[in-house]
């Protein structure tokens, strides 16, 4: 589950909002106050919040996200136990609270209001308040048994590895088994295998690198793999051309129908490995021993 938090002044917009009957929301929590509508919640709010007229921001907005599959399994009654047990982990108990659920999308998830201000005029100290709240929310799907965001964290990290490396494994084929000698061809190929390769241009206009969009993910080249820089993908294209000195390359690249001046860095990172891919080539068959 992921808490969110922040202090605000557009109490009664941010009331209607929550109440939005257009995204199926439903009161699940409500407390120290009696009202039937936003209007009447956020007139409530104001009474208190006329004794700090100090404080601008006067009210916390909390927003509420337990997982995809988490959020299925909560009812409403859930739900106000987890606002509860927020609100206890957050020291907001004795303050006018109102809580929302909306299920008009496929992820569950709570808006929280809470009246900044408490019943002596006081102002909650709002300071860190977005740690604050992830770190309330941590706490409390511990105590329910959710999952928490480390989890879902590992579990991103997990997926983005398995994409990277399927992007890689599908690079290595492509140039294994296809003599491809221009960009053009690579991207093609790659693309027939539904992995996009953008171009990375820099402020100067120059080609810089490439970045590889596959499943929904978007990674720089260096992100997926040291084997996929820029300098290595042209290297093993002007080796298949049959271009073996690095000044046969030249400062340029043909790229999808226009010519790109590449970057200092990608020109010298091709050089480089032309030498390199010229020394093992020379070394693998024996020329000059």
């Amino acid at each position: 589950m992921i808490g969110m938090g922040k202090s605000i002044a557009h109490t009664g917009a941010s009331m209607v909002y929550g109440w939005n009957k257009g995204k199926d929301a439903e009161v699940v929590l409500s407390q120290y106050v009696a009202g039937d509508n936003a209007k009447e919640v956020t007139e409530e709010f104001r009474i208190a919040q006329e004794m700090n007229a100090r404080c601008k921001k006067n009210t916390l907005s909390f927003v509420l996200s337990p997982t995809v599959e988490d959020g299925k399994k909560l009812d409403n009654e859930k739900l106000r136990e987890l606002t509860e047990r927020f609100l206890k982990e957050m020291q907001l108990k004795e303050r006018q609270a109102i809580a929302f659920v909306h299920r008009n999308k496929e992820h569950t998830h709570v808006h929280l209001y809470v009246n900044r201000i408490d019943f002596e005029g006081k102002a909650y100290n709002d300071s860190f308040i977005g740690k604050s709240s992830q770190l309330a929310a941590e706490n409390v799907a511990k105590e329910m048994g959710l999952t928490t965001v480390k989890e879902v964290q590992m579990e991103q990290q997990l997926q983005s590895v398995a994409i990277r490396n399927e992007i890689r494994r599908i690079h290595e084929r492509i140039l294994a088994n296809e003599r491809l000698k221009t960009l053009d061809a690579y991207i093609k190929a790659m693309g027939a295998q539904n992995v996009e390769v953008l171009p990375s241009i820099n402020k100067a206009n120059k080609l810089q690198g490439f970045r590889f969009v596959y499943k929904g993910e978007n990674f720089k080249a260096s992100e997926v793999s040291r084997s996929m820089s820029g300098g290595r993908i042209i290297a093993q294209l002007s080796q298949n051309m049959g271009i073996t000195k690095p000044l046969e390359v030249g400062k340029s690249a043909e790229l999808l129908g226009k010519t790109l001046e590449m970057s200092t860095n990608l020109a010298a990172s091709i050089a480089k490995n032309i030498i390199k891919k010229t020394i093992k080539r020379t070394i693998d068959t024996g020329i000059g021993f």
